[in-house]
């Protein structure tokens, strides 16, 4: 798998340029998946995003992926699960300080965004992984976040306060009264 993975960041640009594409023929193909219903889809896609992930990436199926973000190199394959650059431990060759026969996953990320061409989103700050969607396809949430569905949709607006009825207003001294 190593192996694997050091030859999918030395092909970043291309397994990029290839997401992109996977990813319009996914948002493109909503109609479908909202009409079987994203969680009769869900298992299926984690089934195939694990395979194909887990071969190319060694990917760890956080269930937020930033492979297209990093350079092609799993930032969970770190041994300290750094989501946003190296600890400060890398050794001078470019390993790992926790497992000195690895190549450091950023040193790696940072290699793979220069043969994508652009540095900016290896920059970006990722959020923590949020471990209730370990497991949980990324490819679909990517989809959902596009087409804003289900946790995405946007928020209806929130109606303005109803107004209280008037209270009747107490009648005036003469006021009402027939002279």
């Amino acid at each position: 798998m190593y192996a694997v993975r050091l030859w999918s960041v030395r092909h970043a640009k291309g397994l990029n340029r290839f997401y992109k594409g996977f990813e319009k023929v996914l948002v493109a193909l909503h109609p479908l998946w909202n009409r079987i219903g994203y969680d009769k889809v869900e298992k299926p896609f984690q089934v195939f995003e694990q395979a194909t992930k887990g071969f190319l990436f060694d990917c760890q199926m956080c269930g937020q992926c930033a492979l297209s973000s990093t350079g092609m190199s799993c930032p969970m394959n770190c041994p300290k699960t750094l989501r946003n650059g190296p600890c400060g431990g890398v050794r001078p060759n470019g390993n790992c300080e926790v497992k000195p026969e690895m190549k450091c996953v950023w040193v790696q990320g940072w290699a793979g965004a220069e043969r994508m061409g652009d540095l900016a989103p290896i920059k970006d700050v990722q959020i923590q992984v949020d471990n209730r969607l370990k497991g949980r396809s990324s490819w679909l949430r990517v989809v959902r976040m596009t087409m804003k569905v289900g946790e995405f949709a946007p928020k209806p607006p929130k109606a303005p306060p109803a107004k209280k009825p008037e209270a009747a207003k107490p009648a005036a001294p003469g006021e009402g009264k027939a002279a």
